[in-house]
């Protein structure tokens, strides 16, 4: 139940954000950048816009992935060790948030966000060619995947940006291979995050499920041209959600 009263036109202002949120998720991750200032915005506590994103971010990483699968771009098979510990890391990193202020950490993400945007943009090799792979699965599975699903659970600002980079540096993926596959692992960290904000009741379900809406549009919209259009699509929108997000984050931290 909503503890505040919202209007018909924030309502649908909130499935618009969704649908765009979900275009952006299914292309390059960051689509929160865009949908959890706008719970804010409605009067959705800080506590539960977190929770009600994680929701309709569930929503959208699903529909992606699902899209991604029906069309032989992902294989389930070959990430089953990568979705193992990737949920296990969400599910440790949501845990962990409630005793340590993961504010602390948010002055290290900016920077990270900048030289992953600037190495996208600048470095020639970054396409849909496969490239020459450095980890073996296992230990990607076991080190990567735990880490980066620790850092969905813990903070989350990036994560599809960053599991999508993490294919294309560690494993040698092109980029709209690496794209799919961070959709179907980003939706396990999504759902490892949902289950436990579910158990202790911090999702606002009817706003949640207004915006779920939007985010299946959008995110069908967007693996879509994924797979039509590949790099040349690709590549400026992580660079450009990568920047965007980084410059939220250092005004949120800096003022």
């Amino acid at each position: 139940m909503f503890e505040f009263d919202v209007s018909l036109a924030m309502v649908a202002l909130l499935f618009a954000v969704a649908l765009l949120a979900g275009w952006v998720d299914a292309i390059a991750g960051g689509g929160g950048l865009i949908t959890v200032p706008a719970l804010l915005l409605a009067g959705v506590p800080p506590a539960a816009a977190l929770a009600t994103n994680k929701l309709q971010g569930a929503a959208g990483t699903f529909a992606a992935s699902l899209f991604f699968i029906r069309k032989g771009a992902v294989e389930l098979r070959s990430l089953r060790w990568m979705i193992v510990f990737t949920f296990l890391g969400a599910a440790s990193g949501t845990a962990l948030v409630l005793q340590i202020d993961p504010e602390q950490l948010m002055v290290v993400i900016p920077i990270l966000l900048l030289v992953m945007g600037c190495y996208v943009l600048f470095s020639p090799s970054i396409d849909d060619a496969d490239k020459r792979q450095l980890l073996s699965v296992g230990v990607f599975a076991g080190v990567v995947c735990f880490l980066l699903g620790f850092y969905d659970g813990f903070l989350g600002p990036g994560t599809g940006s960053f599991i999508t980079l993490s294919f294309v540096l560690l494993l040698g993926y092109g980029l709209s291979r690496a794209t799919a596959q961070a959709k179907v692992l980003n939706f396990v960290s999504n759902i490892a995050s949902l289950l436990y904000f579910g158990v202790f009741g911090e999702i606002y379900w009817m706003l949640g499920l207004v915006m779920v809406c939007g985010q299946l549009l959008g995110a069908a919209l967007g693996a879509k041209m994924v797979m039509d259009q590949g790099a040349k699509l690709v590549k400026p929108v992580v660079v450009t959600v990568c920047f965007l997000m980084s410059a939220n984050l250092l005004i949120k931290a800096y003022g």
